[in-house]
């Protein structure tokens, strides 16, 4: 990275505990844990300085720096995994930092860049990225968090509902919303002061960090991009990825 480059650090928030699938980040996925694949294909991306898990389980540590990563130990109480990478960063040089989910693989390098390049070359103080939505069975499913923007890419509101609802059917197919990825950038005053503020009440509501930003006024930035990534949520979408895994890399390699 050019010395004049700010310093951009990728944060990749794991916790052991999780309702839906425990103890993911340790799950294997064609022999390596998942959170192995997170952090390689995350080192891979240009413009970053360095990648770190943050982490509040020693498993998930001990595991990182067995493969040869870098992990800290968070042990204070953490709202979110934005919360926890605010806490991670605390003792670091870093200006620019990335919030990548523990269970979203890259299948490019260039979708994190579709994200750092616009966000270095703008203002803006939280950004994160979508894709299109074009499917009407991933538009009505609540696992899948969908983003509606303003006409200069700002976010309006994330919803794990069918947004906007169209009251008079005009236009079923594409759904007005995109697929909101769960990757974001922040300044480090913004991500500074987004920890500090108290939960929302849309963020408590949908489960949404992200709303917690929106609430209290602060803009989030939204980038598209058309790269794609390997989002493991259950042991089923485990299963799925397993069983398809060499077709996908294959499909990479083309």
């Amino acid at each position: 990275m050019p010395v004049d480059s700010p310093h951009v650090t990728i944060v990749i928030p794991a916790r052991y505990a999780s309702s839906r699938f425990p103890g993911k980040p340790l799950a294997l996925l064609a022999d390596k844990p998942l959170i192995q694949h997170v952090y390689e294909q995350a080192a891979r991306v240009p413009k970053v300085a360095e990648v770190l898990v943050a982490t509040d389980d020693a498993r998930i540590h001990e595991c990182v720096e067995q493969f040869g990563g870098r992990s800290a130990m968070v042990t204070a109480p953490c709202r979110t995994g934005t919360d926890r990478v605010a806490e991670a960063v605390r003792q670091l040089p870093c200006e620019i930092v990335v919030n990548l989910q523990a269970d979203e693989i890259l299948l490019s390098p260039d979708l994190l860049l579709d994200l750092i390049e616009p966000f270095l070359a703008g203002e803006a103080e939280i950004g994160t990225l979508s894709r299109p939505l074009t499917c009407q069975e991933e538009f009505a499913r609540s696992s899948v968090v969908k983003v509606v923007t303003d006409r200069q890419g700002r976010a309006l509101y994330f919803s794990r509902a069918p947004v906007p609802h169209d009251r008079d059917h005009v236009r079923a197919h594409p759904p007005f919303a995109s697929l909101h990825l769960g990757v974001y950038i922040f300044r480090r005053h913004t991500l500074n002061r987004f920890a500090s503020l108290p939960s929302g009440e849309l963020e408590e509501a949908e489960k949404l960090e992200q709303l917690r930003a929106l609430e209290h006024g602060i803009p989030i930035h939204v980038w598209e991009t058309n790269h794609a990534s390997l989002r493991i949520d259950t042991e089923e979408d485990l299963d799925r990825a397993n069983a398809s895994w060499d077709e996908l890399m294959a499909r990479q390699r083309d």
